[in-house]
Protein backbone atom coordinates (compact mmCIF):
# COMPACT_ATOMS: atom_id res chain seq x y z
CA UNK A 1 0.00 0.00 0.00
CA UNK A 2 1.31 3.11 -1.19
CA UNK A 3 2.39 5.59 1.93
CA UNK A 4 -0.39 8.62 2.29
CA UNK A 5 1.87 11.70 1.60
CA UNK A 6 1.53 15.30 3.53
CA UNK A 7 0.53 17.72 0.67
CA UNK A 8 2.94 20.77 1.21
CA UNK A 9 3.63 24.06 -0.61
CA UNK A 10 7.56 24.85 -1.82
CA UNK A 11 9.57 27.06 -0.16
CA UNK A 12 9.31 29.97 -1.34
CA UNK A 13 5.92 30.10 -3.22
CA UNK A 14 2.32 30.84 -2.32
CA UNK A 15 -1.52 30.12 -2.79
CA UNK A 16 -3.31 32.93 -3.17
CA UNK A 17 -7.10 32.86 -1.87
CA UNK A 18 -10.26 34.46 -4.06
CA UNK A 19 -9.40 38.22 -2.12
CA UNK A 20 -6.16 38.10 -2.64
CA UNK A 21 -6.13 37.39 -6.17
CA UNK A 22 -8.82 40.44 -6.94
CA UNK A 23 -6.10 42.66 -4.31
CA UNK A 24 -3.54 41.58 -6.41
CA UNK A 25 -5.85 42.19 -9.79
CA UNK A 26 -6.19 45.58 -8.51
CA UNK A 27 -2.61 46.12 -8.50
CA UNK A 28 -1.81 44.76 -12.43
CA UNK A 29 -4.70 46.47 -13.68
CA UNK A 30 -3.72 50.16 -11.84
CA UNK A 31 -0.23 49.91 -13.04
CA UNK A 32 -1.74 48.68 -16.37
CA UNK A 33 -3.95 51.16 -17.02
CA UNK A 34 -0.87 53.65 -16.41
CA UNK A 35 1.83 51.95 -19.01
CA UNK A 36 -0.78 52.03 -21.86
CA UNK A 37 -1.08 55.55 -20.71
CA UNK A 38 2.10 56.53 -20.96
CA UNK A 39 2.53 55.04 -24.76
CA UNK A 40 3.81 51.03 -23.56
CA UNK A 41 2.16 48.40 -25.07
CA UNK A 42 1.86 44.55 -24.06
CA UNK A 43 4.45 41.89 -24.33
CA UNK A 44 4.77 37.96 -22.75
CA UNK A 45 7.10 35.77 -23.23
CA UNK A 46 7.84 32.17 -21.95
CA UNK A 47 8.87 31.22 -18.92
CA UNK A 48 11.83 29.07 -20.03
CA UNK A 49 14.70 30.52 -21.97
CA UNK A 50 18.07 28.56 -22.62
CA UNK A 51 20.70 29.22 -20.10
CA UNK A 52 22.63 30.91 -22.84
CA UNK A 53 20.47 33.61 -23.18
CA UNK A 54 20.34 34.09 -19.72
CA UNK A 55 24.08 33.87 -18.17
CA UNK A 56 26.59 36.43 -18.96
CA UNK A 57 24.04 39.38 -18.31
CA UNK A 58 23.35 39.25 -13.82
CA UNK A 59 27.04 39.15 -12.65
CA UNK A 60 28.08 35.48 -10.87
CA UNK A 61 25.78 36.36 -7.65
CA UNK A 62 22.82 36.83 -9.49
CA UNK A 63 23.78 33.40 -11.95
CA UNK A 64 23.76 31.74 -8.99
CA UNK A 65 20.00 31.73 -8.01
CA UNK A 66 18.60 30.89 -11.67
CA UNK A 67 16.83 27.89 -11.54
CA UNK A 68 17.92 25.24 -14.00
CA UNK A 69 15.71 22.45 -15.73
CA UNK A 70 16.76 19.27 -16.66
CA UNK A 71 16.75 18.07 -19.90
CA UNK A 72 13.85 15.87 -20.18
CA UNK A 73 14.54 12.03 -21.35
CA UNK A 74 17.96 10.24 -20.64
CA UNK A 75 19.49 13.34 -19.68
CA UNK A 76 23.07 11.87 -18.29
CA UNK A 77 23.13 10.57 -21.56
CA UNK A 78 26.76 9.19 -22.31
CA UNK A 79 28.14 12.10 -19.50
CA UNK A 80 31.50 10.27 -17.88
CA UNK A 81 30.87 8.76 -14.52
CA UNK A 82 33.62 10.81 -13.01
CA UNK A 83 31.95 13.99 -13.84
CA UNK A 84 29.27 12.62 -11.76
CA UNK A 85 31.07 13.87 -8.37
CA UNK A 86 30.12 17.14 -6.45
CA UNK A 87 33.35 18.91 -7.28
CA UNK A 88 32.94 18.37 -11.19
CA UNK A 89 29.19 20.07 -10.67
CA UNK A 90 30.04 22.95 -12.95
CA UNK A 91 31.30 21.09 -15.65
CA UNK A 92 28.24 18.69 -15.73
CA UNK A 93 25.73 20.82 -15.56
CA UNK A 94 25.84 22.44 -19.14
CA UNK A 95 25.20 18.42 -20.16
CA UNK A 96 22.67 17.73 -18.33
CA UNK A 97 20.77 21.20 -18.42
CA UNK A 98 20.56 23.68 -21.53
CA UNK A 99 17.75 25.93 -20.18
CA UNK A 100 16.39 27.21 -16.92
CA UNK A 101 13.30 29.59 -15.59
CA UNK A 102 13.56 33.73 -16.30
CA UNK A 103 15.16 35.45 -13.47
CA UNK A 104 14.07 39.00 -14.45
CA UNK A 105 12.34 40.14 -17.70
CA UNK A 106 14.55 42.77 -19.01
CA UNK A 107 17.00 39.94 -20.63
CA UNK A 108 14.06 38.24 -22.27
CA UNK A 109 12.97 41.29 -23.65
CA UNK A 110 16.07 41.90 -25.29
CA UNK A 111 16.14 38.25 -26.50
CA UNK A 112 12.69 39.68 -28.20
CA UNK A 113 14.01 42.78 -29.76
CA UNK A 114 17.09 40.68 -30.86
CA UNK A 115 14.75 38.26 -32.68
CA UNK A 116 12.30 40.88 -34.11
CA UNK A 117 14.56 43.77 -34.60
CA UNK A 118 14.02 43.93 -38.21
CA UNK A 119 10.27 44.16 -37.43
CA UNK A 120 9.91 46.74 -34.52
CA UNK A 121 9.56 50.43 -34.61
CA UNK A 122 12.22 51.68 -32.53
CA UNK A 123 11.95 53.41 -29.87
CA UNK A 124 10.31 49.99 -28.82
CA UNK A 125 8.03 50.79 -25.59
CA UNK A 126 6.72 47.55 -24.37
CA UNK A 127 5.23 46.75 -20.67
CA UNK A 128 5.36 42.91 -19.56
CA UNK A 129 3.69 41.70 -16.53
CA UNK A 130 4.67 38.11 -15.26
CA UNK A 131 5.84 36.04 -13.11
CA UNK A 132 10.04 34.85 -12.65
CA UNK A 133 11.95 33.05 -10.68
CA UNK A 134 15.08 33.32 -8.43
CA UNK A 135 16.86 30.20 -6.28
CA UNK A 136 17.46 32.30 -3.23
CA UNK A 137 17.10 31.96 0.59
CA UNK A 138 13.07 32.57 1.31
CA UNK A 139 12.32 35.19 3.97
CA UNK A 140 10.07 37.96 4.85
CA UNK A 141 9.33 39.83 1.47
CA UNK A 142 11.84 37.40 -0.89
CA UNK A 143 10.12 34.95 -2.85
CA UNK A 144 11.54 32.03 -5.00
CA UNK A 145 8.71 32.82 -7.59
CA UNK A 146 7.37 36.40 -7.89
CA UNK A 147 5.63 38.58 -10.48
CA UNK A 148 7.22 41.68 -11.76
CA UNK A 149 5.70 44.68 -13.80
CA UNK A 150 8.16 45.81 -16.38
CA UNK A 151 7.71 48.93 -18.96
CA UNK A 152 11.21 49.68 -21.30
CA UNK A 153 11.99 51.57 -24.07
CA UNK A 154 14.21 49.88 -25.94
CA UNK A 155 16.23 52.16 -28.90
CA UNK A 156 16.73 55.65 -27.79
CA UNK A 157 19.89 57.37 -25.81
CA UNK A 158 17.34 60.59 -25.02
CA UNK A 159 17.16 61.45 -21.31
CA UNK A 160 13.74 61.83 -21.92
CA UNK A 161 12.96 58.42 -21.10
CA UNK A 162 14.37 58.75 -17.76
CA UNK A 163 12.39 61.09 -16.79
CA UNK A 164 9.21 60.00 -17.91
CA UNK A 165 9.57 56.51 -16.44
CA UNK A 166 10.01 58.37 -12.97
CA UNK A 167 7.06 60.30 -13.67
CA UNK A 168 4.87 56.99 -14.38
CA UNK A 169 6.11 55.65 -11.70
CA UNK A 170 5.36 58.50 -9.38
CA UNK A 171 1.45 58.12 -11.01
CA UNK A 172 1.18 54.39 -10.28
CA UNK A 173 2.04 55.20 -6.56
CA UNK A 174 -0.11 58.17 -6.22
CA UNK A 175 -3.30 55.68 -7.86
CA UNK A 176 -2.35 53.18 -5.33
CA UNK A 177 -2.39 55.70 -2.09
CA UNK A 178 0.94 55.40 -1.65
CA UNK A 179 2.24 58.83 -1.06
CA UNK A 180 4.98 57.97 1.26
CA UNK A 181 7.64 57.35 -0.87
CA UNK A 182 10.89 58.16 -1.72
CA UNK A 183 12.56 57.35 -5.75
CA UNK A 184 16.30 57.24 -4.79
CA UNK A 185 18.47 57.83 -8.11
CA UNK A 186 22.03 57.55 -8.86
CA UNK A 187 24.13 56.91 -12.19
CA UNK A 188 26.49 54.07 -13.20
CA UNK A 189 29.42 56.30 -14.51
CA UNK A 190 29.49 57.98 -10.84
CA UNK A 191 29.92 54.68 -9.47
CA UNK A 192 32.42 53.85 -12.52
CA UNK A 193 34.17 57.35 -11.55
CA UNK A 194 34.51 56.34 -8.04
CA UNK A 195 35.86 52.81 -8.77
CA UNK A 196 38.63 54.52 -11.24
CA UNK A 197 39.55 56.90 -8.44
CA UNK A 198 40.67 54.23 -5.68
CA UNK A 199 42.08 52.52 -8.62
CA UNK A 200 39.43 49.60 -8.81
CA UNK A 201 38.00 50.23 -12.54
CA UNK A 202 38.31 46.61 -13.63
CA UNK A 203 36.86 45.29 -10.56
CA UNK A 204 33.99 47.41 -11.05
CA UNK A 205 30.71 45.19 -11.01
CA UNK A 206 32.03 44.00 -8.08
CA UNK A 207 32.62 46.96 -6.10
CA UNK A 208 28.86 47.89 -7.40
CA UNK A 209 27.23 44.47 -6.19
CA UNK A 210 29.19 44.78 -2.31
CA UNK A 211 27.84 48.49 -2.60
CA UNK A 212 24.50 47.69 -3.58
CA UNK A 213 24.16 45.74 0.09
CA UNK A 214 24.24 49.27 1.76
CA UNK A 215 20.13 49.38 2.80
CA UNK A 216 20.38 45.71 4.10
CA UNK A 217 23.63 45.45 6.08
CA UNK A 218 24.55 48.98 6.77
CA UNK A 219 28.05 50.94 6.05
CA UNK A 220 30.20 49.38 8.51
CA UNK A 221 30.05 45.99 6.81
CA UNK A 222 29.92 47.00 3.23
CA UNK A 223 33.17 48.44 4.09
CA UNK A 224 34.75 45.12 5.86
CA UNK A 225 33.69 43.68 2.96
CA UNK A 226 34.93 45.47 0.53
CA UNK A 227 38.38 45.25 2.51
CA UNK A 228 38.28 41.86 3.13
CA UNK A 229 37.60 41.41 -1.29
CA UNK A 230 41.03 43.22 -1.37
CA UNK A 231 39.72 47.06 -2.28
CA UNK A 232 42.37 49.78 -1.24
CA UNK A 233 41.65 50.89 2.22
CA UNK A 234 42.91 54.59 1.34
CA UNK A 235 40.80 54.60 -1.36
CA UNK A 236 38.05 53.67 0.41
CA UNK A 237 38.50 55.73 2.88
CA UNK A 238 38.72 59.12 0.09
CA UNK A 239 35.18 58.14 -0.99
CA UNK A 240 33.46 56.91 2.27
CA UNK A 241 31.71 59.80 2.94
CA UNK A 242 28.91 58.77 -0.07
CA UNK A 243 27.69 56.23 1.92
CA UNK A 244 26.56 59.20 4.39
CA UNK A 245 25.97 62.14 2.21
CA UNK A 246 23.57 65.15 3.19
CA UNK A 247 22.07 67.94 1.89
CA UNK A 248 19.53 68.34 -1.08
CA UNK A 249 20.38 66.72 -4.41
CA UNK A 250 22.10 69.88 -5.74
CA UNK A 251 24.01 70.33 -2.89
CA UNK A 252 25.01 66.33 -3.38
CA UNK A 253 25.70 66.85 -6.93
CA UNK A 254 28.16 69.95 -6.69
CA UNK A 255 30.34 67.71 -3.30
CA UNK A 256 30.32 64.70 -5.72
CA UNK A 257 31.06 67.40 -8.84
CA UNK A 258 33.87 68.77 -7.18
CA UNK A 259 35.48 64.92 -6.02
CA UNK A 260 34.80 63.60 -9.48
CA UNK A 261 36.22 66.98 -11.48
CA UNK A 262 39.24 65.21 -13.69
CA UNK A 263 37.22 62.20 -13.71
CA UNK A 264 35.30 62.31 -17.35
CA UNK A 265 33.15 59.12 -16.87
CA UNK A 266 32.44 60.10 -13.19
CA UNK A 267 31.42 63.79 -14.51
CA UNK A 268 28.99 62.59 -17.18
CA UNK A 269 27.14 60.70 -15.29
CA UNK A 270 27.04 63.76 -12.93
CA UNK A 271 25.70 65.68 -16.03
CA UNK A 272 23.28 63.21 -17.00
CA UNK A 273 21.59 63.13 -13.52
CA UNK A 274 21.18 67.04 -13.56
CA UNK A 275 19.62 66.68 -17.41
CA UNK A 276 17.14 64.04 -16.06
CA UNK A 277 16.20 66.62 -13.42
CA UNK A 278 15.40 69.05 -15.29
CA UNK A 279 13.03 66.78 -17.67
CA UNK A 280 11.55 66.20 -14.85
CA UNK A 281 10.58 69.62 -13.76
CA UNK A 282 9.80 70.73 -17.14
CA UNK A 283 7.25 67.70 -17.23
CA UNK A 284 5.54 69.72 -14.31
CA UNK A 285 6.55 66.84 -11.95
CA UNK A 286 8.27 69.14 -9.20
CA UNK A 287 6.62 67.17 -6.37
CA UNK A 288 8.32 63.94 -7.09
CA UNK A 289 10.37 63.12 -3.72
CA UNK A 290 13.50 62.06 -5.71
CA UNK A 291 16.87 61.57 -3.82
CA UNK A 292 20.15 61.60 -5.12
CA UNK A 293 22.09 58.27 -3.21
CA UNK A 294 25.92 58.22 -4.87
CA UNK A 295 25.85 54.71 -2.71
CA UNK A 296 22.98 53.20 -4.74
CA UNK A 297 24.54 50.46 -7.40
CA UNK A 298 21.56 47.96 -8.10
CA UNK A 299 23.58 45.12 -8.38
CA UNK A 300 22.46 43.49 -12.03
CA UNK A 301 25.62 44.10 -13.73
CA UNK A 302 24.12 45.17 -17.12
CA UNK A 303 23.16 48.16 -15.69
CA UNK A 304 25.32 51.25 -17.44
CA UNK A 305 23.54 54.68 -16.70
CA UNK A 306 20.85 55.86 -14.45
CA UNK A 307 19.47 53.78 -11.74
CA UNK A 308 16.46 54.32 -9.64
CA UNK A 309 15.02 52.46 -6.80
CA UNK A 310 11.83 53.32 -4.87
CA UNK A 311 11.64 52.73 -0.96
CA UNK A 312 9.23 53.22 1.39
CA UNK A 313 10.52 54.59 4.71
CA UNK A 314 7.66 53.77 6.94
CA UNK A 315 7.63 49.94 5.94
CA UNK A 316 10.92 47.72 6.15
CA UNK A 317 10.46 45.48 3.01
CA UNK A 318 13.57 47.05 0.54
CA UNK A 319 12.70 48.44 -2.90
CA UNK A 320 9.23 48.47 -3.79
CA UNK A 321 10.45 49.25 -7.46
CA UNK A 322 13.82 49.97 -9.58
CA UNK A 323 15.54 50.19 -12.94
CA UNK A 324 17.44 51.89 -14.75
CA UNK A 325 19.42 52.79 -18.29
CA UNK A 326 21.34 49.71 -19.71
CA UNK A 327 23.20 50.12 -23.00
CA UNK A 328 25.09 47.21 -23.99
CA UNK A 329 22.58 44.57 -23.25
CA UNK A 330 21.64 43.30 -27.12
CA UNK A 331 25.47 42.87 -28.04
CA UNK A 332 24.91 39.86 -26.13
CA UNK A 333 22.57 38.71 -28.85
CA UNK A 334 24.34 40.05 -31.84
CA UNK A 335 22.60 43.87 -31.95
CA UNK A 336 25.11 46.82 -31.29
CA UNK A 337 24.35 50.16 -29.99
CA UNK A 338 20.95 49.21 -28.93
CA UNK A 339 20.01 51.54 -25.49
CA UNK A 340 17.52 50.66 -23.38
CA UNK A 341 15.42 51.62 -20.17
CA UNK A 342 13.64 50.38 -18.24
CA UNK A 343 11.70 49.68 -14.61
CA UNK A 344 10.02 47.76 -12.90
CA UNK A 345 7.39 47.10 -10.04
CA UNK A 346 7.78 44.11 -7.59
CA UNK A 347 4.26 43.48 -7.04
CA UNK A 348 4.78 41.15 -4.39
CA UNK A 349 6.46 44.06 -1.74
CA UNK A 350 3.87 46.46 -3.49
CA UNK A 351 1.00 44.32 -2.09
CA UNK A 352 2.71 44.18 1.64
CA UNK A 353 2.96 47.66 1.43
CA UNK A 354 -0.49 48.05 0.55
CA UNK A 355 -1.85 45.78 2.85
CA UNK A 356 -0.10 47.30 6.02
CA UNK A 357 -1.45 50.67 4.88
CA UNK A 358 -4.76 49.49 4.40
CA UNK A 359 -5.01 50.69 0.80
CA UNK A 360 -7.05 48.60 -1.15
CA UNK A 361 -10.56 49.95 -2.08
CA UNK A 362 -13.13 47.63 -0.78
CA UNK A 363 -14.29 46.98 -4.82
CA UNK A 364 -10.91 45.42 -5.23
CA UNK A 365 -12.99 41.64 -4.70
CA UNK A 366 -14.32 39.57 -6.74
CA UNK A 367 -17.62 37.68 -5.20
CA UNK A 368 -20.37 36.46 -5.76
CA UNK A 369 -23.37 39.40 -5.02
CA UNK A 370 -26.19 37.11 -5.01
CA UNK A 371 -27.30 33.44 -4.08
CA UNK A 372 -30.27 32.18 -4.75
CA UNK A 373 -31.92 29.40 -2.51
CA UNK A 374 -32.69 25.94 -3.17
CA UNK A 375 -35.67 25.10 -0.73
CA UNK A 376 -37.77 22.56 -3.17
CA UNK A 377 -37.80 21.23 -6.72
CA UNK A 378 -40.21 23.89 -8.21
CA UNK A 379 -38.82 26.59 -6.98
CA UNK A 380 -35.32 25.29 -8.38
CA UNK A 381 -37.12 25.68 -11.89
CA UNK A 382 -37.58 29.40 -11.03
CA UNK A 383 -34.29 29.92 -9.43
CA UNK A 384 -32.56 28.47 -12.35
CA UNK A 385 -34.26 30.85 -14.44
CA UNK A 386 -34.11 33.93 -12.70
CA UNK A 387 -29.94 33.58 -12.19
CA UNK A 388 -29.74 33.71 -16.02
CA UNK A 389 -31.83 36.93 -15.92
CA UNK A 390 -29.53 38.09 -13.51
CA UNK A 391 -26.01 37.28 -15.20
CA UNK A 392 -27.72 38.64 -18.41
CA UNK A 393 -27.55 41.48 -16.18
CA UNK A 394 -23.88 41.38 -15.38
CA UNK A 395 -24.60 40.73 -12.07
CA UNK A 396 -22.50 37.84 -10.44
CA UNK A 397 -25.13 34.99 -8.97
CA UNK A 398 -25.33 31.64 -7.38
CA UNK A 399 -27.82 29.06 -6.92
CA UNK A 400 -27.28 26.77 -4.03
CA UNK A 401 -26.91 23.36 -5.63
CA UNK A 402 -28.68 21.40 -3.30
CA UNK A 403 -31.64 21.57 -1.13
CA UNK A 404 -31.00 21.80 2.13
CA UNK A 405 -32.59 23.70 5.48
CA UNK A 406 -32.86 27.51 4.45
CA UNK A 407 -30.59 28.11 7.73
CA UNK A 408 -28.03 26.27 6.30
CA UNK A 409 -27.85 28.07 3.19
CA UNK A 410 -28.13 31.18 4.32
CA UNK A 411 -24.85 30.37 6.68
CA UNK A 412 -22.76 29.38 3.66
CA UNK A 413 -23.17 32.88 2.06
CA UNK A 414 -22.79 34.48 5.08
CA UNK A 415 -19.17 32.33 5.29
CA UNK A 416 -18.72 33.71 1.82
CA UNK A 417 -19.48 37.28 2.35
CA UNK A 418 -22.12 37.26 -0.58
CA UNK A 419 -24.14 40.56 0.64
CA UNK A 420 -27.71 39.35 -0.37
CA UNK A 421 -29.68 36.07 -0.55
CA UNK A 422 -32.80 35.83 -2.83
CA UNK A 423 -35.55 33.59 -1.54
CA UNK A 424 -37.59 31.72 -3.76
CA UNK A 425 -40.51 29.56 -2.32
CA UNK A 426 -43.89 28.64 -2.87
CA UNK A 427 -45.26 32.44 -1.35
CA UNK A 428 -42.88 33.65 -3.97
CA UNK A 429 -43.64 31.72 -6.64
CA UNK A 430 -47.62 32.42 -6.01
CA UNK A 431 -47.04 36.22 -6.21
CA UNK A 432 -44.06 36.61 -8.81
CA UNK A 433 -42.65 38.39 -6.22
CA UNK A 434 -38.86 37.47 -4.88
CA UNK A 435 -37.69 38.18 -1.02
CA UNK A 436 -34.31 39.66 -0.82
CA UNK A 437 -32.53 40.17 1.98
CA UNK A 438 -29.99 41.99 2.92
CA UNK A 439 -26.88 39.76 5.02
CA UNK A 440 -25.52 42.44 6.20
CA UNK A 441 -28.72 44.12 7.75
CA UNK A 442 -31.03 40.87 7.96
CA UNK A 443 -33.51 43.46 6.63
CA UNK A 444 -35.62 41.83 3.47
CA UNK A 445 -38.79 42.43 1.28
CA UNK A 446 -40.30 41.52 -1.48
CA UNK A 447 -39.67 42.69 -4.99
CA UNK A 448 -40.55 42.42 -8.70
CA UNK A 449 -37.40 40.99 -10.54
CA UNK A 450 -37.28 44.87 -12.48
CA UNK A 451 -37.15 46.06 -9.08
CA UNK A 452 -34.34 43.17 -7.92
CA UNK A 453 -32.37 44.29 -10.87
CA UNK A 454 -32.67 48.33 -9.63
CA UNK A 455 -31.28 47.23 -6.78
CA UNK A 456 -28.72 44.82 -7.03
CA UNK A 457 -26.90 46.92 -10.33
CA UNK A 458 -26.45 49.27 -7.69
Amino acid sequence: MQERQTPQLVKGTRDFNALQVAQRSYIFDTIRQVYQKYGFSPLETPALEYVSTLFGQYGQEGEQLVFRVLNSGNFLGDTPQALLIDQNYKEVLPKISEKGLRYDLTVPLMRYVATHYHELTLPFRRYQIQPVWRADRPQKGRYREFYQCDADVVGTPSLIVEAEILAMAYEVLQRLGINDFIIHLNHRSILNGIASQIGELERVNEFCTIVDKLDKVGKDKVITELLSKGFSEAGLEKFDFIFDLQGDNNAKLDILSNHLAHDKVGSKGLQELKEILQYLEALGMTQVPISFEPSLARGLAYYTGAVFEVKLPTINIGSIAGGGRYDNLAEHFGVSSLTGVGFSFGVDRLYVAMEQLNLFPQQAYFNTKVMVTNLDEESVKVALDIITRLRNHDIPAELYPEKVKLKKQLMYANKKDIPFVLIIGEEERQASKFTLKDMSTGDQAFYTFDQLINILSN
